[in-house]
């Protein structure tokens, strides 16, 4: 073996080396394979090259990539051009397998094919090969053909090579013995390479079906939350990427890799897993008094009574005068007011019941006083006051329609939504996402819960989960507590968190400039809520 042969062999075992690094940790299947296939052109000085991916079922082999220097031919794989060419079935329609043509053949036995001359080689069938040189004026000469098998000796492709180069002439030349010998350490390790991307891509697949698992069962104890769980991740990663592209303000320097960007959408997808060991009839809380039901129906009842008592009274009254009829105006005149007034206050409890932005101070002692100025007779034969303690504590609700102790319960979700993500072995490129979820109900001035962090102790990304999670609550129209409210006044809401500083005020800045509110708004929102937006009246924004 000469000294150049030496050299040759040596520049091939590097690359070959540096091949075996870069497939260690490529994940991407078309650029892995695009590399590969050109790797092994390079290695052997081939003029072109076929790399075939074996179909699901097995049955078949599919022609992934082409390329041909002297065509100018590039096809499939990251290329952009499809390749419009009949899969290759690897059985006959008896069963019997197909060995006439060297792909099949390979692929079926499990051995490389190495052909000098195939216009003079027998055996196989190279009627394709005649047609696509007649139609490109092409000559194809030789032919290196390699199963790609991985560790479990399962067929994942084909690497097919034509027309070995001498780099002295050009002409096309015979692939040696060493060219196949490489070419089978490639394909191998090829093989492996694309078996595990593949494994990798269905495990993260795998996991983020159960993480749709988690939101189906949150979905079925409650549909408002399975949407709520839905839209928050597509809102954040449409928030990340007007960050990502900000070029000016503090938020230039962020930037965010596809490994980023992963890693906030599940994060994004688990923020409310702590959800599904809430109780249902909070999570489901649609007025003030509801429970199992709504117990204003029961107060209902009770007015009911007092109509009634007052109606048997008056009539008490009149049968007291005897034939007297004198006094019936009168009486009549009181009974209509008191029924007025019954009902003026069983309309006002009626609002009340449901769940508002801030119920006025006068409200609430109207509350208390219907409750302790009507008495009535209950099932037991009991007088007591009209509501009770805990009624009136519920209907005097200041805000929304949970009570403290209600509160708690559901603000619980987000500890246990930590506790539940800070549990699970997280790969380096996920370990972020207990942090990123279990963030998005602080405060930029630590008020916020459970932990109380500041605007500097959370991460960009918890920050811009924060941001989507309460305009999506604004926006939504699908709770049971409330309407959805519209553009413009969700806009104005959020500028009021803004102001207060409840939030990131660079993200929302990003928020309002980049319209990523209408962005969201027209793919999410229904159209009837979509109206106009004066930036200028925002609070907390300058335009």
């Amino acid at each position: 073996m000469t000294d150049q042969s030496y050299a040759e062999i040596a520049k091939r075992l590097e690359k070959l080396t540096e091949l075996s690094l870069e497939l260690s940790t490529n994940r991407d299947i078309a650029s892995l394979q695009d590399r590969i296939l050109k790797a092994a052109k390079s290695m052997t000085h081939s003029d072109g090259g076929t790399l075939y991916r074996t179909s699901p079922d097995g049955r078949s082999l599919s022609f992934h990539i082409s390329i041909n220097d002297s065509l100018g031919m590039y096809q499939g794989g990251v290329s952009g051009h499809r390749i419009d060419i009949p899969d290759m079935p690897l059985y006959h329609a008896d069963g019997s397998r197909n060995l006439g043509s060297v792909a099949a053949y390979a692929a079926n036995t499990g051995t490389s094919v190495n052909i000098a001359d195939v216009y003079s080689a027998e055996g196989f069938n190279f009627s394709g090969m005649r047609e696509f040189d007649a139609q490109y004026k092409y000559h194809s000469q030789s032919f290196l053909t390699v199963p790609m098998r991985n560790h479990e000796d399962e067929l994942i492709g084909v690497l097919q090579l034509v027309n070995a180069k001498d780099l002295k002439t050009g002409n096309p030349k015979p692939f040696s013995d060493t060219d196949q010998r490489f070419i089978e350490a490639l394909a191998s390790q090829a093989a492996i390479a694309i078996t595990n991307s593949q494994l990798i891509a269905r495990l993260e697949d795998l996991f983020e079906s159960f993480v749709k698992l988690i939101n189906i069962g949150i979905d079925e104890k409650s549909p408002h939350t399975g949407r709520h769980c839905e839209n928050v991740p597509e809102l954040t990663m449409l928030l990340a990427q007007a960050a990502h592209d900000t070029r000016t303000g503090p938020l230039a320097s962020f930037e965010m890799t596809e490994r980023d960007r992963r890693q906030l959408w599940i994060a994004g997808l688990l923020h409310d897993c702590g959800k599904i060991t809430t109780p249902v009839h909070v999570v489901e809380k649609a007025t003030k008094l509801e429970t199992i039901f709504d117990r204003i129906h029961l107060v209902d009842a009770r007015f009911e009574v007092l109509k009634r008592d007052a109606e048997i009274r008056a009539l008490k009254e009149k049968l007291a005068l005897g034939g007297d009829t004198r006094h019936h105006e009168e009486i009549n005149r009181r009974l209509s007011t008191e029924l007025a007034r019954i009902d003026d206050d069983r309309a006002f409890l009626r609002r009340a019941n449901i769940g508002s932005e801030s119920m006025s101070a006068d409200d609430q002692k109207r509350v208390i006083d219907i409750a302790r100025h009507y008495r009535w007779i209950g099932p037991d034969g009991m007088e007591c006051d009209l509501l009770d303690d805990e009624e009136v504590g519920n209907l005097n609700i200041r805000a929304g329609t949970l009570n403290p102790q209600e509160r708690e319960i559901i603000n619980n979700h987000i500890s246990v939504t930590i506790r539940m993500l800070e549990s699970l072995p997280w790969p380096k490129h996920l370990q972020n996402v207990p942090e990123y979820a279990g963030g998005h109900h602080e405060r930029m001035d630590g008020q916020g819960y459970p932990r109380g962090l500041r605007g500097d102790q959370m991460s960009v990304q918890a920050r811009m989960m924060a941001i989507a999670d309460i305009f999506e609550a604004l926006t939504a129209k699908d709770r049971p507590y409330k309407k959805g409210k519209s553009l413009s006044e969700s806009l104005r809401i959020l500028g009021g968190f803004r102001q207060r500083n409840h939030i990131d005020p660079d993200l929302f800045d990003v928020f309002i400039r980049q319209k990523v509110y209408l962005e969201y708004a027209r793919r999410f929102m229904d159209p009837a809520q979509i109206d106009h937006v004066d930036e200028s009246k925002i609070p907390g924004y300058t335009p």
